[in-house]
């Protein structure tokens, strides 16, 4: 895949990511849509249920009275001129004739002839409408006999009932003539009511639906409009989080969001000036330290120069020197060089902090570099050393120096011996093998003494911090382990204390192979102080 390909996909995938964020449950801006979707869904459903029972009513209550009152009219006016027992011709004549109202409906009338026989006369013809369609209940009460009160004039009256076949709506009515003799049934359809309630229906089902429509954009309108100063603030203070103190927001208006990024104005204001007066006293109190160490320096200079006599006179045997005031001589010569030392790390330290230490890279045999620092300081005596030749690494040998004197000086002076000194080698993770040039080399210093206390092991590495407070003035200045981890950053790597479960502290040491490739420039600076420095 080109790097081309790559950049597009990342972009498609840092988009699909954005998409996702605004519409994923938990954002503000999908839930105010949800709820105004909600909110118009609600109102539209219930205004339209309303209106569209509302409107059935209406048009079902007009076209069934309008019905029902056609029908009655017919029957006193038609059906009330038959004799009391008509033949089957005028019956179906006046079915006929009743039919052919304004109300377009099928008649039924049942009279007995002057035989005595039921005799029927349909609109509709043979098959049309029958008293089989009739519902059973509706005649029923059509033939059953009223009493006659004052409230009740007639002993028969008008019933109705809507009935449903093969899925079409049906009025159907029934009466008797006044005065008794035939009886008179009627079917209306209201097909065209039923569509048209549908068509009503429909209609409020797409406003239902635009509606909905119309309250979601409504709701992102509104939602954009409160949540991007809030997304403002958002970035705001992420651009604060990442250290640019100078971030401000624009402010318009009057409302609360408006209040708010004027409040965080002045708290950026307030936290821009209090870390800039820190950054100060801090950038003060180093040069101080800097200009301090320096200054001492060349008075320690001559005072040493003077020590070194001092401490001749003192190897050489019928010197100068009083017995008496031999132990204040050496004395002077021990804390002179505690001295010097403690000046040189805290130049270092300030290096470190003013971010000027610089690496020295090379070329460098691990096992070498052990060797010459055991060497150096004599230390080949209490010091086992488990490292094969051939394990090259390209870093800063003088600041590895550093590294070594101080964790191996702090194992022999703290720990208990033997001091055992080994090294390895791990490829990176996927790397083809061991000798992969992103691999790391691992150093372990382990002692034998008691170990490190488990109140101690987590301030191990921290400035001027001394384990035992019954030794406040032993040769160490409590700045040897967190210079050695110090050095061990700038290369890249890191250093931890463990106590081994066969006892003693073993100090672990990683380094990459190539502190170039892992990120560290090839710059010229100082070496770091020389020596070992423990204060375990």
């Amino acid at each position: 895949m080109t790097q081309e390909h790559q950049g597009e996909g990342r972009g498609w995938s840092a988009a699909r990511k954005g998409v996702w964020s605004r519409l994923r449950f938990t954002s503000l801006r999908l839930r105010l849509v949800v709820v105004f979707g909600l909110v118009a869904l609600t109102a539209a459903v219930s205004a339209s249920g309303i209106a569209y029972w509302l409107n059935r009513e209406s048009v079902l209550t007009r076209t069934q009275d309008a019905v029902l009152r056609d029908f009655e009219k017919e029957m006193q006016n038609r059906a009330g001129s038959l004799p009391e027992h008509p033949a089957q011709d005028e019956l179906q004549r006046t079915a006929g004739q009743m039919a052919n109202s304004s109300q377009r409906f099928t008649v039924l009338l049942v009279a007995e002839n002057p035989e005595g026989q039921t005799v029927y006369g349909s609109s509709g013809g043979l098959n049309g409408f029958s008293l089989g369609d009739v519902p059973e209940s509706l005649r029923e009460a059509v033939t059953e006999r009223q009493k006659v009160t004052s409230g009740n004039a007639y002993p028969h009256r008008l019933y109705w009932q809507r009935i449903v076949e093969d899925g079409t709506p049906y009025l159907v009515a029934g009466t008797k003539v006044i005065g008794g003799g035939t009886t008179g049934y009627m079917l209306k359809s209201l097909e065209p009511e039923a569509k048209d309630l549908s068509s009503l229906a429909w209609s409020l089902g797409i406003a239902t639906g635009l509606a909905l429509i119309g309250s979601a954009l409504l709701a992102h309108a509104a939602a954009t409009t409160v949540l991007k100063p809030v997304q403002r603030l958002g970035t705001a203070a992420r651009r604060l989080g990442e250290g640019k103190l100078d971030t401000r927001l624009r402010v318009s208006g009057t409302d609360e969001l408006a209040d708010l990024s004027r409040t965080f104005n002045k708290a950026a204001e307030a936290l821009e000036k209090r870390v800039a007066d820190m950054a100060a006293r801090d950038e003060a109190s180093r040069r101080f330290v800097a200009d301090m160490s320096h200054e001492l320096r060349t008075p320690l200079t001559a005072i040493t120069a003077v020590t070194e006599v001092l401490e001749e006179e003192l190897e050489f045997e019928g010197g100068g020197i009083d017995p008496m005031i031999q132990p204040a001589v050496r004395l002077v010569v021990s804390e002179t060089r505690r001295l010097n030392n403690l000046v040189e790390n805290l130049m270092e330290v300030t290096r470190f902090d003013a971010g000027t230490a610089r690496l020295v890279l090379d070329d460098v045999d691990v096992a070498d570099q052990i060797t010459a620092c055991i060497d150096a300081r004599a230390w080949l005596d209490a010091v086992e050393l488990d490292a094969e030749r051939g394990i090259h690494a390209r870093l800063d040998p003088r600041r590895l120096d550093v590294i070594l004197a101080n964790l191996i000086g702090n194992a022999l002076k703290h720990g208990g011996s033997p001091v055992r000194v080994s090294v390895r080698e791990e490829p990176a993770e996927g790397a083809a093998g061991a000798d992969a040039a992103d691999g790391t080399v691992v150093i372990q210093v382990r002692d034998h003494g008691p170990g490190i206390p488990e109140e101690v092991l987590p301030h191990v590495f921290d400035r001027f911090y001394k384990a035992s407070a019954s030794r406040p003035r032993s040769e160490g200045s409590g700045l040897g382990l967190s210079i050695a981890l110090e050095n061990a950053h700038i290369h890249g790597g890191e250093i931890t204390a463990v106590n081994s479960p066969e006892g003693g502290a073993v100090f672990t040491l990683r380094l990459p192979r190539d502190v170039s490739a892992a990120g560290s420039g090839e710059k010229a600076g100082d070496a770091g102080t020389e020596g070992a420095e423990g204060d375990a």
